[in-house]
């Protein structure tokens, strides 16, 4: 196996192992998908995946300088974070439970479902200090050509 082909097996690795645990983000991508359908519940997928795939650009080419603006304001991503789960709960809450399955046209349009997923998880600073920690505990450093090849099999994996 070429050196490129294992750099894209390790990214697809981490993608999994970064987003194979069911937290807020896992949970509302199934709650969107049992409520709006597939379709919306795929692409709020990518759109966590998206997010893991720039942590892994930002990781794979050792842009510590970017990760370490991103961790020193960490307390204001956290707070923009949780103000809109916050909004997300109240909706929830909000929401009259309905005695009927739920129809796949009603809802958030796929752009909205991406963008609000991207968004989610890339104000989430344990994602940051996760792709830290992996990528120091693997010892990966890279190439900028190569750092691409990685990131694609981070995003690749967090999608599966």
């Amino acid at each position: 196996m070429t050196d490129m082909m294992w750099l894209f097996l390790k990214g697809v690795i981490i993608g999994v192992t970064i987003a194979a645990p069911v937290g807020p983000i896992g949970i509302l991508c199934i709650k969107r998908t049992l409520e709006q359908g597939k379709w919306i519940g795929f692409v709020s997928g990518l759109g966590a995946a998206t997010a893991d795939g720039i942590y892994g650009i930002i990781a794979g080419l050792g842009l510590t300088v970017i990760i370490h603006f991103l961790t020193g304001i960490s307390m204001w991503l956290q707070l923009i974070g949780g103000v809109f789960l916050l909004y997300l709960g109240v909706q929830m809450l909000r929401a009259k439970p309905s005695h009927e399955a739920a129809k796949a046209s009603r809802g958030k349009t796929p752009l909205k479902a991406y963008l609000s997923t991207l968004f989610l998880t890339i104000t989430n600073p344990v994602t940051i200090l996760s792709f830290l920690a992996i990528f120091a505990g693997l010892g990966i450093t890279t190439a900028e050509y190569s750092g691409v090849i990685l990131a694609l099999g981070v995003f690749i994996g967090s999608a599966i």
